[in-house]
């Protein structure tokens, strides 16, 4: 596995917020690791640093390697629209972004994982590929022998987000991607037009 698999605070304290959700450890060191922590007066950043800082902290909340990041940029920069937010769309489209998104894991790790062990279905088909990009009307559901998987559960029982562009029917566990989200209703805290200007050199 060449994904990232260490400490998620490590992670969250390097780009100064909680990116993997909520984080107790976060909470209580909200400062860049290191020996000198809070106390460590670094310089200013170039331009480039920050440019490359936004695109790391994309890469690092939807759980994209580098290939794959770069191949979804070059996909959105040939579609119509604005780059920056047809790449977030992309993110967004994401089959293990829409099972996080629909509470079905808790994190986005674990509804990759939920993906690859063939936990999960889009229209009545087993689906094991987390970057399998959805469309419109796509049905998400959990495969019938997953149920009463007790993470499944656990995730199903405290998750409270509801978002404007998925219907989730709690009966059937299973959702509907109703339409691509506009960047507005994108809760993520990521500033795409600078991922578009790193590219753009």
């Amino acid at each position: 596995m060449a994904r990232y698999t260490g400490p998620k605070t490590k992670i969250a304290r390097k780009f100064g917020e909680a990116i993997f959700g909520e984080d107790k450890n976060f909470e209580k060191r909200n400062y860049p690791p290191g020996q000198h922590g809070a106390a460590k007066r670094r310089g200013k950043k170039s331009e480039y640093a920050v440019q490359l800082m936004e695109k790391q902290k994309a890469k690092y909340t939807y759980g994209i390697l580098e290939r794959q990041f770069s191949n979804l940029f070059k996909k959105a920069s040939r579609s119509k629209g604005i780059t920056g937010e047809v790449l977030l769309q992309l993110c967004e489209s994401r089959l293990d972004n829409v099972v996080y998104r629909l509470g079905i894991s808790n994190s986005r790790r674990g509804a990759r994982q939920l993906v690859s062990h063939r936990h999960i279905t889009v229209n009545g088909e087993i689906v094991n590929i987390p970057s399998y990009s959805l469309k419109e009307g796509d049905v998400v559901a959990v495969r019938e022998k997953s149920k009463s998987l007790q993470a499944i559960e656990e995730s199903l029982t405290s998750s409270s987000a509801v978002y404007e562009w998925l219907t989730w029917n709690a009966d059937k566990k299973e959702g509907t991607f109703v339409k691509v989200p506009e960047r507005l209703q994108i809760p993520e805290n990521i500033k795409e037009q600078l991922i578009v200007e790193l590219y753009s050199k």
